[in-house]
C-alpha cells in the first residue's frame, strides 16, 4: 500500500524514498557479508530460485527515450519467451526500478548479473504498469509493452539507475509466485545540462580490406585488377561502408580513414577489372562507387579528417617482428606522404596525418618507436594497455615522453558495440549501457571538466554502426557531454595524476601478439621491393610499375590481415610471383653452339623485350671461359650497352679473336648500370677451328686446278663438236684460225662460256668472306632493333658466326 500511495502523487516524499533505499541495502546485507566473510554453501532455497529465475527469457527490445527528461513517458517493449517444460501461469512483466548505480565498476557489476537476485533488483511499480500474461506454455514467446510516465519512477536524484523487467508466475510444480525471468538495463537521469560538460571524441573509421591487386592493364589509363568485386556490397545501400557515411554524416564524429580504401573506390569508377580463376572479367559497379564517394565528399566537408598512413599497417607487427628484417620501416614514411596526397586529392580536405593507431590501442615502447617513426606525433592508445590507478576517467591526452602524446580512448566505451548488434536486444542494452558509462564520467567529477575518446573497432558492420549512431544521438542534448574532434582532445591539458609510462612489452597481449603477422610476411615483402628495385632501374615509364606493386607491398602489411594469415600469405604470393613475371619478359634468346671458322669474327646474342615500353641502363656482358683459345676485344670479359623499344628485339655483336682451336664455353648476362645481375644468364659453345695461311695455299692451289682442268676440258668439247658438225670438205672452217692453227679468241677473253664457268665458281655476296668485309664496317651493337620473328628464334644448329 506503501508503494502504491508513492505513484498516487508525481513524487514521492523525501521520507519514503528514504525508507525505500533503507530497505533495499537491508536486504542486501546478507550477500555482502557473503562477500566480505568468504563463501558460505548455498541453501537449496537459494538454489531453486535462481533456477527459477532463468525459466522464462525476458528480452528488451526498445526503450525510448534513451535519455529521458522531466514530463517524458518511457516505453519498453519486448517479449518473454517460456523457455521451461510448464506451462506459465498467472504472469505479470513488471518494471523494477533500483537505487542509483555509484560509479563505473557497479553498472558492469549489474550488465553481468544472471538471474533475479532480491533486494539487488529493485522493487516492482506496481499493477498499473504491468502487463498480464494469464498463461504462457512452454516454448511460447508473448510480445509486451510498458509505458510508464518518468516521474512516476521516483527518479529523485540525478545518475544512473538500474531498471529490470521482470515476469513474476506460477508452474504447476512450484504454485506461488516467483521471479521466473529478468533482464535488467540502465536509465540515465539527468534532466539539467550539468555546468561542466565531458567532452566527448567518437572516432569514426572507414576503414575496409584489400582489393585491389597489383595488377594493371596494358592500356594508357593501366585499368585496375580487382581480387574480388565484394567491395560494391559494402559501398552499395544497406552496406557496411555506406550504412558508415550516411550514419556519420549527420553525427559529431571525427572521420578515421584509410586513403587506400579511397584509392580503391576512385578506381572502380573507371573501368576496372575482377580476377574470374585464370582471367579477369570487367567490373560493372561504377555507379555505387561514384554515388559513395560523392556522399562520402559531403559529409566530409565540415568536419575533422584523419589519415592513417596508407593501407593502415600493422605498426605492432612491424615493431614486434618486421623490424628484425631491414627495409621494412623505410615503407612507413613514403605511406604517409601517400596518405595525404591521396585524401587531400579525393575528398578536397587537408587531412591530419599526425595520428597513429595501433590494433585495439595497445602500444609497448617498440610499438610507439614505430608508430612515431613516420612523423606521427600522437598515438591513440586504450585504457586497458596504458591504465591509471585513480576513481575517476582521466582526461584522455598525456605525455609519454620525446614529444608525444598518447591519447588514451575510454576502453568501455570503445568496446560497447563490439558484439552482434543485429538483434534489437543487444544493440538496446549496449546503447543504455554506454550512456550510463558517460554520465557517470562526468558524475566523477562534476566540478571539473574532462576530455575522453571513444576509438571503436577499425571496421564496424553496419548493425553496430547503426547502435554506435543510436548512442550518439541520445546524446544530442549534450546535458553532460559535448563533442569535441580529435585534434582538439589531443591537445587538451593533461591530468597531472594521469599516468604517463608506456607499459612494458611483456604487458602486450598475447592474444593480440599472436595475430600479428610472421617474420615470413617481411621477409616476402623484402623480396618483392629488392625485385621491383632492379627492376624499375631498366624501365623508360618506370611508373607504370613502380605505383601499383609499390602500393600492394603497403597493402602486404595493412591490419586488415589479422585473423586471415593464409589469404595474406597468398596475395603476398601473387604480388611476387606478378613482378617476376614482368622481369622474365626482358631476356636474352637462347642461342646454340656456334663455330668459328678463323682468327676472327663476331658473336652475336640477341635480347628480347616483350613489355610495351622501353627498357635502358642494360649492359650484356659476355665471357669467354677459355681466354687462351679466344678473347672478346682482347680481353676476357666484353660489354656493350643495351636499349630496346617496347616489343622489339636488338641483336647485340661482339668481337671475338681466336688463337687456338677447340670448344670455348661462353656466358652471357644482362647487368643493370650499378652492376646488378638481371635475369637469367643464358650459356653457349663457340668452337674454334682455326685455318692457317699454309693450308689456305693448299686449298687455293687446288681450286685453281680444278678451274684449268675444267677450262680445258670445256674447250676440248667444244672442238669436238665443231669438228662433228662441220661437213667434209670445211673441216677446217670454223673461227679463224691464227698462226699455229690457234684460234683468235680466247674463249675466256671473249666472255665465252669458259669464262661463265669460271664465273660459278667466285664467292658470292653471301660468302664468308664478304661477310666479314661486311661487318667491319658495322658498330658493334647494332642500334636498329630487330623486329622480326627470326630474330626471337634460337640459332639454328651448325650456325656460323660472321667474321
Amino acid at each position: 500500500m506503501a508503494e502504491a500511495a508513492d505513484f498516487q502523487g508525481t513524487r514521492p516524499s523525501p521520507a519514503r524514498r528514504w525508507l525505500r533505499r533503507t530497505a533495499s541495502v537491508v536486504a542486501g546485507l546478507p550477500l555482502f557479508a557473503g562477500l566480505l566473510y568468504g563463501p558460505v554453501a548455498p541453501s537449496a532455497r537459494a538454489d531453486e530460485k535462481a533456477a527459477g529465475s532463468r525459466t522464462v527469457d525476458v528480452s528488451l527490445d526498445t526503450f525510448s527515450p534513451s535519455t529521458p527528461m522531466d514530463g517524458d513517458t518511457l516505453t519498453i517493449s519486448g517479449t518473454v519467451t517460456n523457455d521451461g517444460k510448464e506451462t506459465v501461469t498467472g504472469g505479470t512483466v513488471d518494471l523494477r526500478v533500483g537505487s542509483p548505480l555509484p560509479n563505473r565498476g557497479a553498472i558492469d557489476e549489474v550488465a553481468r548479473r544472471k538471474g533475479f537476485t532480491p533486494g539487488s533488483d529493485g522493487t516492482e511499480l506496481g499493477d498499473t504498469y504491468t502487463y498480464k500474461i494469464p498463461a504462457l506454455p512452454a516454448g511460447i514467446t508473448e510480445d509486451f509493452t510498458l509505458s510508464v510516465p518518468v516521474d512516476k519512477l521516483g527518479l529523485d536524484e540525478e545518475g544512473v539507475y538500474q531498471l529490470g523487467i521482470s515476469l513474476t508466475g506460477r508452474t504447476p510444480s512450484e504454485p506461488y509466485d516467483q521471479v521466473l525471468g529478468i533482464e535488467r538495463t540502465f536509465l540515465p537521469w539527468q534532466p539539467d545540462a550539468t555546468e561542466k560538460k565531458t567532452g566527448l571524441t567518437y572516432l569514426w573509421p572507414l576503414i575496409s580490406s584489400t582489393r585491389l591487386s597489383a595488377v594493371t592493364g596494358s592500356d594508357d589509363q593501366q585499368t585496375p585488377v580487382f581480387e574480388n568485386d565484394d567491395l560494391a556490397a559494402e559501398l552499395a545501400p544497406g552496406g557496411r561502408l555506406e550504412r558508415l557515411v550516411a550514419l556519420g554524416a549527420e553525427l559529431p564524429v571525427t572521420w578515421v580513414i584509410d586513403p587506400d580504401l579511397l584509392a580503391t573506390v576512385e578506381a572502380m569508377t573507371r573501368n576496372y577489372r575482377v580476377k574470374e580463376g585464370d582471367a579477369d572479367v570487367p567490373g560493372r559497379n561504377q555507379a555505387v562507387a561514384r554515388q559513395w564517394l560523392s556522399s562520402l565528399d559531403k559529409a566530409v566537408q565540415d568536419g575533422t579528417v584523419v589519415a592513417l598512413p596508407y593501407a593502415d599497417p600493422d605498426l605492432a607487427s612491424l615493431a614486434h617482428r618486421g623490424k628484425d628484417v631491414s627495409g621494412s620501416l623505410s615503407h612507413l614514411q613514403p605511406a604517409t606522404e601517400l596518405a595525404e596526397t591521396t585524401v587531400e586529392t579525393i575528398l578536397h580536405v587537408k587531412p591530419s596525418v599526425d595520428f597513429a593507431w595501433p590494433v585495439d590501442g595497445a602500444i609497448d615502447p617498440s610499438v610507439v618507436d614505430v608508430a612515431t617513426s613516420a612523423g606521427a606525433d600522437k598515438v591513440i592508445a586504450r585504457s586497458d594497455s596504458v591504465r591509471d590507478d585513480l576513481a575517476y576517467t582521466p582526461t584522455a591526452a598525456r605525455p609519454i615522453g620525446g614529444g608525444t602524446t598518447a591519447v588514451v580512448a575510454d576502453e568501455a566505451l570503445s568496446t560497447a558495440f563490439t558484439g552482434d548488434m543485429t538483434k534489437a536486444e543487444d544493440s538496446t542494452l549496449a546503447v543504455q549501457r554506454f550512456l550510463a558509462h558517460t554520465l557517470t564520467v562526468t558524475q566523477q567529477q562534476p566540478g571539473k571538466q574532462r576530455s575522453i575518446v571513444v576509438a571503436p573497432q577499425r571496421m564496424p558492420t553496419a548493425a553496430q554502426a547503426q547502435s554506435m549512431a543510436t548512442a550518439l544521438r541520445g546524446l544530442s542534448a549534450q546535458r553532460w557531454t559535448q563533442p569535441v574532434d580529435l585534434v582538439t582532445a589531443a591537445a587538451a591539458k593533461p591530468d597531472p595524476r594521469a599516468t604517463t609510462k608506456v607499459p612494458g612489452s611483456a604487458r602486450y597481449p598475447q592474444k593480440l601478439r599472436r595475430q600479428e603477422l610472421p617474420l615470413q610476411a617481411f621477409q616476402d615483402m623484402k623480396a618483392t621491393q629488392e625485385t621491383l628495385d632492379n627492376f624499375k632501374v631498366i624501365l623508360t615509364a618506370a611508373y607504370r610499375v613502380v605505383t601499383p606493386v609499390g602500393n600492394a607491398i603497403n597493402r602486404e602489411m595493412s591490419t586488415s590481415w589479422r585473423g586471415r594469415p593464409q589469404s595474406a600469405a597468398v596475395y603476398r604470393q601473387d604480388v611476387l610471383a606478378h613482378l617476376k613475371s614482368l622481369t622474365t619478359e626482358v631476356k636474352l634468346i637462347d642461342k646454340s653452339d656456334l663455330t668459328l671458322s678463323g682468327r676472327s669474327a663476331t658473336i652475336p646474342v640477341t635480347v628480347q623485350n616483350k613489355l610495351l615500353q622501353g627498357v635502358d641502363h642494360l649492359v650484356l656482358r659476355l665471357t669467354s671461359t677459355k681466354p687462351t683459345r679466344l678473347k672478346l676485344n682482347g680481353d676476357t670479359v666484353s660489354e656493350l650497352p643495351v636499349r630496346i623499344e617496347g616489343g622489339h628485339s636488338q641483336s647485340v655483336k661482339f668481337t671475338a679473336s681466336a688463337n687456338a682451336n677447340g670448344p670455348v664455353p661462353m656466358t652471357a648476362q644482362l647487368y643493370t648500370e650499378d652492376g646488378r645481375p638481371y635475369g637469367k644468364p643464358m650459356s653457349f659453345t663457340v668452337k674454334v677451328s682455326e685455318i692457317t695461311p699454309t693450308v689456305m695455299l693448299v686449298i687455293a692451289g687446288g681450286v685453281l686446278l680444278l678451274v684449268l682442268a675444267g677450262i680445258r676440258m670445256y674447250t676440248q668439247r667444244k672442238r669436238a663438236a665443231a669438228r662433228d658438225t662441220a661437213p667434209d670438205g670445211d673441216q677446217g672452217t670454223g673461227p679463224t684460225a691464227g698462226p699455229g692453227g690457234a684460234p683468235d679468241e680466247d674463249p675466256e677473253a671473249a666472255g665465252g662460256p669458259a669464262a661463265e664457268a669460271g664465273a660459278e665458281h667466285a664467292p658470292e655476296a653471301g660468302d664468308g668472306t664478304a661477310a666479314a668485309d661486311d661487318d667491319a664496317a658495322e658498330q658493334p651493337s647494332d642500334p636498329t632493333p630487330d623486329t622480326g620473328a627470326q630474330s626471337t628464334e634460337p640459332s639454328g644448329p651448325g650456325e656460323k658466326v660472321d667474321r
